[in-house]
């Protein structure tokens, strides 16, 4: 079945080439031979059925190699280069005559896909900045295309040129042997002489060519008329004239019958094109019959081309009734894809899901099958609007998400900067929080395009692995060195346990000594810290039994603590302790104030008075716990 667009109208005269002659537009100047009345003669307005035969005839008979069956393919479906590789394909193989068609449907799509492409570089370009005055694209399909098409415009002017030229020379030849013909009425010659002169005529005109169209009826009738006019002069020689005539008349009569044939056929396009060609038959091979058989004989080969005619009239009809409901199918699915474009979406996710539902209406809509031709341009037109406006709105949605998607991307390439420039440090403590921090700030950026994506993305992996792996590497190591410390402290623990103190001038220095040994061996694996614990309570047994100042005992233990601290890879511990020792001194600053405070509600109160003592004594208190947390403030200080 044809395409959608073969109804389409002609636009060859678009390119106003004032050197095309096509036998359209032809001004024959040809004195035109004066009809005469025949027998055969078909000019009657009403006779619809014969002048459609013979209107397709002389078409026909104007460039008998115009009708080459080449498919029309969906063009609507093609890119670019397929429509110029297809054009070049076109005019380099076939016959020029045969693809006018095939060109107008290429070109035509051609400039609609091209324009389209235009118009969106130029709306990208003015969206960076340009301005539209300085706007210029160019494509090498366009010049492969121009190239083309004109090379199809030259084929196609040449053979016009050399057509119209075969064209009149095939006329003047036909209207000659119509002369000849003619003059064969006054020729003193022996009759089979000219009898045999007649029969070259008629194999001249068999072979003459084709005419221009408008001249097609007229010629062949006026030739017919003379034929008869010489069968008529043939009286004199009955049997040269009757062995034509019966010769012609069983023809004529299987040309009838074949005729009746095709009227029961069920491919009504089949027979008419087969009719077609019996009446050039009729026409062009075949005399005239005896004048007892012509009317009859034309009356019944005029029945079965009317049948024939009637036939596909209602065939057509039918036809008609189909391309309706073809119509309604096609106007709702462009109703339907302008919901879709209207409906818009927000999402990738959203606009894909759309992209679906079109093309698959798209699809439906070429399989539809043809409308009226009445409006098959409009309809046509209708559908294409809508598509157009849908990728307009598709690719202003993509643009947008690509200006989104470069600005992710300088975003992400940040982040790469700052794995790259931190991947070799060792200041584990501080960048570790940093590289953990920017992997997840990385997670929480959109995409970026598709072409940078896995490129950036493997830069910044590769970048905050080699951290890490080097972090880990630093982490295996140092627990391997904690378990040892952990080792050494408890071989240690089991020595100072085993310690007899009683003296504190003698016995304070050893375990002061212990308590360096024990610091110097370094952390503990986080599982093992316990062990601190054990060793402050020895140490408390100790201090107690040395009778051991409270403040004294607690800095020794203090200063084991920040060892601790101070050489725990995260220096959070150590802040931690810090604002937990400032809090404490904030505190007791306000005890010590509120107390103070109390005491001037003592008025006229002595000293001695115990309620009074509590109070001094309790701030006495409070003042030497206030200067063992200045202390202790004072010997973090010392390690920032």
């Amino acid at each position: 079945m044809s395409t959608e667009k073969d109804n389409l109208p002609q636009a060859e005269g678009e390119e106003n080439n004032k050197t095309t002659i096509t036998p359209e537009n032809e001004v024959d100047t040809t004195a035109e031979t004066p009809q005469e009345p025949q027998a055969d003669d078909v000019s009657n307005d009403d006779d619809k059925a014969i002048s459609e035969i013979d209107e397709s005839n002389a078409k026909d008979a104007e460039d008998e190699q115009s009708n080459d069956s080449i498919e029309m393919k969906a063009y609507e479906k093609m890119s670019l280069e397929e429509l110029v590789d297809e054009l070049e394909k076109l005019v380099k193989n076939e016959k020029i005559q045969a693809i006018k068609q095939h060109v107008y449907e290429i070109r035509k799509e051609f400039k609609s896909h091209f324009n389209t492409l235009v118009e969106e570089k130029k709306e990208e370009f003015l969206e960076n900045g340009g301005n539209e005055i300085d706007f210029d694209y160019s494509n090498p399909l366009q010049k492969r295309f121009n190239e083309a098409y004109n090379h199809y415009k030259e084929k196609r002017n040449s053979h016009y040129n050399n057509l119209q030229k075969n064209l009149k020379e095939n006329l003047a030849e036909r209207q000659e042997i119509i002369e000849e013909i003619k003059g064969l009425l006054n020729v003193e010659e022996n009759i089979n002489t000219t009898y045999k002169h007649f029969k070259d005529l008629q194999d001249r005109w068999r072979n003459a060519g084709p005419i221009p169209r408008d001249k097609y009826n007229n010629t062949w009738n006026t030739y017919h008329h003379h034929v008869e006019n010489f069968y008529d002069f043939l009286h004199l020689n009955r049997d040269l004239r009757d062995l034509d005539f019966k010769h012609n008349l069983e023809k004529k009569i299987k040309i009838i019958e074949h005729a009746e044939a095709l009227a029961q056929e069920e491919d009504v396009n089949h027979a008419f094109r087969e009719l077609q060609v019996l009446h050039k038959m009729w026409k062009e091979e075949l005399g005239p019959v005896a004048k007892e058989y012509r009317e009859d004989i034309w009356q019944r080969f005029k029945n079965a081309t009317k049948a024939i005619h009637d036939k596909r009239q209602v065939y057509f009809n039918e036809l008609d009734k189909i391309y309706e409901k073809n119509l309604e199918k096609k106007q709702e699915i462009i109703d339907n894809i302008k919901a879709i474009s209207d409906t818009g979406a927000t999402s990738h996710n959203g606009w894909q899901k759309s992209i679906k539902e079109v093309e698959a209406l798209r699809e439906a809509f070429f399989n539809a099958g043809k409308v009226p031709i009445k409006v098959n341009e409009a309809t046509w037109a209708k559908f294409k609007d809508v598509v157009r406006t849908f990728n307009r709105k598709k690719n202003a949605f993509y643009k947008n998400l690509k200006k989104e998607q470069y600005k992710n991307l300088e975003k992400k390439r940040e982040l790469v900067k700052i794995a790259e420039d931190n991947k070799d440090s060792e200041d584990f403590e501080t960048t570790t929080p940093l590289m953990k921090k920017i992997q997840s700030d990385w997670k929480k950026i959109g995409h970026v395009p598709r072409k940078d994506s896995d490129k950036i993305w493997k830069q910044f992996k590769a970048a905050c692995n080699h951290y890490f792996d080097k972090f880990h590497a630093s982490r295996n190591k140092a627990s391997e060195e904690e378990l040892d410390n952990f080792n050494k402290k408890s071989e240690l623990l089991q020595e100072i346990k085993g310690l007899k103190v009683a003296d504190k001038e003698t016995d304070l220095p050893v375990i002061k000594d212990y308590v360096e040994k024990w610091k110097a061996l370094g952390n503990v694996p986080r599982n093992k810290r316990n062990i601190e614990k054990e060793l402050n309570k020895t140490l408390d047994g100790f201090f107690k039994t040395l009778g051991l100042n409270p403040s004294e005992a607690e800095l020794i233990k203090f200063d084991k603590k920040l060892e601790v601290l101070n050489n725990h890879q995260d220096s959070r511990h150590l802040d931690n302790e810090r604002v937990f020792i400032s809090k404490k001194i904030k505190e007791i600053k306000g005890e010590i104030t509120q107390l103070e405070n109390n005491l001037q509600f003592f008025t006229n109160v002595d000293d001695d008075n115990p309620l009074v003592k509590d109070v001094h004594k309790n701030i006495q208190k409070h003042k030497d716990e206030l200067s063992l947390w200045k202390t202790k403030l004072q010997k973090i200080k010392k390690l920032y």
